[in-house]
């Protein structure tokens, strides 16, 4: 079993999407939510201030995870009805690999003196 790696990422919605935004995710569809665990999502979390949102996903492999939902059905489905909603869509074609990461406090205090 692959260790889970956590990853950060941003989206930015357009100007007056956002209670769009909070109802699509109310419940995301059920064949969304088991392609996710098929590709290895442990869990996926959103907060969002303004058109700002912030996405945390626990997953075995984000890459492998990209590739298996840039052609799931469940996911295209899914991204018709929210790709409308965000200023910077994306097609999973690219490599992108989240936000990048800057300081953690666990790890901090684990680092020996």
């Amino acid at each position: 079993m692959n260790s889970v790696v956590q990853k950060a990422l941003h989206t930015r919605l357009h100007e007056g999407s956002e209670e769009a935004y909070d109802r699509l995710h109310a419940t995301v569809p059920e064949d969304l939510a088991a392609a996710l665990v098929e590709a290895g999502v442990r869990d996926w979390r959103i907060w969002r201030d303004g058109r700002d949102v912030f996405h945390v996903v626990d997953v075995d492999d984000y890459n492998r995870m990209r590739d298996v939902l840039r052609d799931h059905p469940a996911n295209i489905a899914w991204q018709a009805q929210v790709t409308p909603l965000q200023s910077t869509p994306d097609d999973y074609s690219g490599d992108d690999d989240g936000l990048p990461f800057v300081w953690s406090l666990t790890q901090q205090l684990q680092k020996p003196e």
